[in-house]
């Protein structure tokens, strides 16, 4: 993790501060939390787990005013009146009934990816944030970077033409207990919905919305370990790997007319790029990643809930609903089926 500078304009106030409400103390929440305390205009109010102790022992190793532990952890968070906002880090299979909740009691919010387990439950979540009047974002982090940024830049200028193909990775060998979340169907495990939406990425910033889309799998007991993508679109198409079985190069490469752009490993939070001309010239970009690299999606839902906005241009949820949609799409086609949730049929 880089470390902190306070003047970084990613942590300078925006306006107000927000009280923010976290819900989970597991893996992931550990590396945003801090991320989040960082922004001088968070305030971090809550932290809520099924048990006192791990909500306390969470809430005294980050500075989290009230500890919510126990079976009402959640609800007393919810009820709080100090918390603006609320972070869902819980996993996927939970985030649909998180959201609804949090939603419910008037609260904003920022939810890991995988938004949802299904398209169908984050059209649920969105209308209700829409009548409700809130704030509610897909915490998708590599849209925010400011790597992505620029890149969107170099393509937007036409330096390395029209992009036509896109190739993308990202592999780790997933933990060897079968009672792990990654592996667990209930827990909407598998690779497709854990790290799906970081290939979908960068074909879809260079190629625009994929029009058609194949899949296939390797599956590791009820879950997939392993699944590939093929997409097209209106100019083009792209190849992507996601996989829990072994580890991967997590490189990605967009080629353009004149020219490619290979991004760095790991793809999905990179820190530098490479522009390659077609006379095989060379000129990386590196950029300095502020903390764990969450400080950028959190100031922009900051931002958002201060200036009144229900949804952030970075990540609308047009583009949160149509990445369920085609996850949705892939899981039919490799025979992935969650408990009490429907697939559509491929």
């Amino acid at each position: 993790m880089a470390s902190m500078s306070a003047s970084d304009p990613v942590l300078t106030a925006t306006g107000r501060t927000l009280g923010w409400g976290v819900i989970s103390t597991g893996a992931i929440a550990r590396k945003v939390v801090p991320d989040i305390a960082a922004l001088a205009d968070a305030r971090m109010v809550a932290v809520s787990s099924r048990t006192a102790a791990s909500a306390e022992a969470f809430a005294a190793e980050h500075g989290i005013e009230r500890a919510c532990g126990g079976a009402d952890g959640m609800q007393r968070l919810l009820a709080d009146p100090e918390v603006d906002v609320v972070y869902i880090a819980t996993p996927h299979g939970q985030h649909h009934e998180h959201l609804l909740a949090s939603l419910e009691a008037g609260k904003h919010v920022v939810c890991e990816k995988a938004f949802t387990m299904t398209a169908a439950q984050a059209r649920e979540a969105i209308e209700l944030a829409r009548e409700r009047g809130l704030f509610l974002m897909e915490g998708l982090w590599t849209r925010f970077l400011p790597v992505r940024r620029r890149i969107a830049e170099i393509l937007d200028s036409g330096e390395i033409g029209r992009p036509r193909w896109v190739q993308a990775d990202l592999g780790f060998r997933g933990p060897d207990d079968d009672q792990h979340r990654l592996w667990r169907v209930d827990a909407g495990g598998g690779a497709l919905l854990d790290m799906g939406c970081y290939a979908l990425h960068w074909p879809w910033l260079a190629l625009g919305e994929p029009t058609r889309l194949s899949a296939s799998a390797v599956f590791r007991g009820d879950v997939d370990g392993l699944t590939q993508i093929c997409l097209q679109t209106e100019h083009g198409g792209a190849q992507m790997t996601v996989s829990l079985l072994s580890q991967g190069p997590r490189r990605a490469v967009i080629s353009g007319e004149d020219g490619t752009i290979e991004i760095a490993s790991p793809m999905h939070r990179p820190a530098s790029f490479t522009v390659v001309d077609l006379q095989g010239g060379r000129r990386e970009e590196s950029f300095e990643v502020q903390g764990a690299g969450y400080c950028y999606e959190m100031r922009e839902a900051t931002r958002c809930v201060q200036e009144g906005l229900q949804e952030s241009p970075v990540m609308p949820w047009a583009d949160t609903l149509r990445q369920m949609e085609l996850l949705d799409e892939m899981r039919a086609q490799i025979g992935l089926r969650y408990p009490g949730h429907d697939c559509p049929a491929a």
